[in-house]
């Protein structure tokens, strides 16, 4: 059973300690992922309804049709959106039991738990990332 495991690695011609997730980290991990990737599979599911094409036939007037069509732009963009975070979460869960997982991958420090915990598909710390 893994706990708390330290390691360095070199990146960018530094030596950089780390520390790896326990066991209840990742398990905490795992299970806000698995819960985002459910609540992002509802919100797809229902951006695609929303998306599908107005058909001509359906006896709407012209100022609501525009209406329609700005709306389903708006739910596209949302879709894209939500398309883009679960695969982020697929990319992290499939890294979730890596060594270096919870590591920056640009200055390779640790990533905060809280900041994995509320975004799991994070790959950088908040340094690097803004």
């Amino acid at each position: 059973m893994r706990s708390l495991i330290q390691g360095r690695k070199i990146l960018g011609g530094h030596v950089v300690n780390y520390r790896m997730l326990s066991i209840d980290e990742l398990d905490k991990v795992r299970s806000a992922m698995l819960a985002k990737m459910q609540k992002l599979d509802g919100r797809i599911v229902e951006y695609r309804e929303l998306t599908k094409p107005i058909p001509p036939s359906d006896a709407i007037g012209r100022v609501s049709r525009m209406d329609a069509i700005n709306n389903k732009s708006v739910n596209e963009a949302a879709l894209r959106q939500a398309e883009k975070l679960r695969a982020g979460l697929d990319r992290a869960m499939t890294r979730l039991d890596e060594k270096h997982f919870g590591l920056c991958t640009r200055c390779g420090q640790q990533i905060p738990i809280g900041r994995i915990l509320l975004m799991p598909g994070a790959m950088r710390c908040v340094r690097c990332a803004g």
